[in-house]
């Protein structure tokens, strides 16, 4: 359904970020391709990246706790779902108590195809694939009357947005959802510096091969010249913004052509495309971004290990 838009859309997007007069930017939801996918599944083993695990860690230690607080007669969407290996656990809580209706919703058509074979014996699995918002309008038109709607957002992909953007993107949801609907949302928590920079560049190199990979979807899918030998891995922590940005930086002068994107770009020696910004969190700026985006908070479940949240958000 979406196909096509999404096609348009990458190269209109790569366009703008590599036009941008101040710095160059790629869209971080472009990781994740079939390639890209594998790679941050990779990610998640390694030593130094303790984000996964901690998001797992609550979703199995609290689950009953986290379904015993949704509404009853609920239709569970998901946000970016992957795979949705760590969703497991909320769905095998909720088919005590209900029969499950569940629409992953993500741009990777791999992993949705994982997801659906994976999570199929659980109940009604129902790929959408496309963004976001779309994936999620299209859930709200399926709805039936008497049902309330959960919307899954784990991980730290709110983190990805510019501060005000992610109360947009909140508000934004909150505008498709009814009252007493819910929100479960996943947040990277602040932390020290040493072990963020460790978790985004890891010494075995996995982290620089998904970043770099980014360039070579450009490649394959839009027709581009990319020498990605000419590129390297770069992580930087901004402590006034909580914020920990991967880059990728130009070794040489260089100049790509991206047919599809009707764009002739060059990079000078050590100039850089920023392709995520991960901003982290405190349990008090969640719940303030919460109330300015139409929820109030009803609880979050905590890890110790690797500071990280999942907070209940109710639609007012």
């Amino acid at each position: 359904m979406f196909g096509q838009a999404l096609e348009n859309l990458f190269a209109r997007e790569v366009r703008a970020g590599l036009t941008r007069s101040a710095q160059k930017t790629l869209p971080c939801r472009y990781f994740y391709d079939a390639v890209g996918s594998a790679l941050f599944e990779a990610i998640t083993y390694l030593p130094e990246y303790g984000l996964t695990r901690a998001d797992t860690r609550i979703l199995e230690a609290h689950a009953p706790e986290i379904v015993a607080a949704l509404p009853r007669n609920i239709v569970i969407a998901e946000l970016g779902s992957g795979s949705g290996a760590k969703t497991r656990p909320i769905l095998e809580a909720l088919r005590r108590l209900q029969i499950v209706l569940y629409y992953p919703i993500d741009v990777s058509a791999p992993a949705l195809a994982r997801c659906a074979q994976e999570l199929g014996g659980l109940g009604a699995v129902v790929p959408l694939e496309g963004s976001y918002l779309d994936g999620l309008r299209e859930v709200t038109e399926r709805r039936m009357d008497g049902q309330a709607l959960g919307v899954l957002f784990l991980g730290s992909t709110i983190g990805n947005f510019e501060p005000d953007a992610a109360i947009d993107f909140l508000f934004a949801i909150r505008q498709v959802l009814r009252p007493g609907d819910v929100l479960l949302l996943g947040a990277d928590l602040v932390k020290p510096v040493e072990q963020l920079l460790a978790a985004y560049d890891d010494p075995t190199g996995v982290t620089a091969a998904f970043n770099l990979n980014i360039l070579a979807r450009i490649n394959r899918e839009l027709e581009a010249d990319f020498d990605i030998r000419q590129f390297e891995h770069l992580a930087r922590y901004t402590g006034e913004a909580q914020r920990i940005e991967m880059h990728l930086r130009s070794k040489v002068y260089q100049i790509v052509n991206i047919h599809s994107a009707d764009l002739i770009v060059d990079f000078v020696p050590n100039e850089t495309i920023c392709t995520e910004a991960s901003h982290k969190f405190t349990l008090s700026q969640i719940c303030e971004m919460a109330r300015q985006s139409g929820f109030r908070m009803a609880g979050a479940w905590t890890d110790k290990e690797w500071p990280f949240a999942e907070s209940l958000l109710v639609a007012v």
